[in-house]
């Protein structure tokens, strides 16, 4: 069973650079939004097994993305990517519901373990 991950950020170059590690090491299929009001339309409509969710975006930003898609599904899985020096926000996506959190630049052994960990 492939799982489905949904890769949400405003850059697309980021979320080309965590579909290339994904896509590499046969960890699903991809989705991706380029902001938060997407993701949630995106989560309900394909359900995916795992968000990917930058936290810094223009509209509605990966807190309250978080925060929304918890509603729709308290079970949702959703890892964080914040750059250095946004733990504040780490925090406030985690007391949202975010399970773990991966940083920029991404190490790609990073995000294969906390992929993996949380498809378990």
């Amino acid at each position: 069973m492939m799982s489905k991950i949904l890769i949400v950020d405003d850059a697309a170059f980021m979320r080309m650079m965590i579909k290339d590690i994904l896509t590499k090491n046969d960890l699903g299929t991809v989705i991706e939004a380029e902001n938060g009001g997407i993701a949630v339309e995106e989560y309900i409509k394909e359900k995916p097994d795992l968000v990917i969710m930058d936290i810094t975006m223009p509209e509605v930003d990966g807190i309250q993305a978080v925060k929304l898609i918890k509603e729709k599904d308290p079970d949702a899985k959703i890892i964080m990517c914040s750059a250095m020096g946004q733990q504040a926000m780490v925090i406030e996506a985690i007391q949202a519901g975010a399970k773990d959190f991966i940083v920029k630049p991404f190490q790609p052994d990073r995000v294969i373990e906390a992929i993996k960990k949380m498809l378990k």
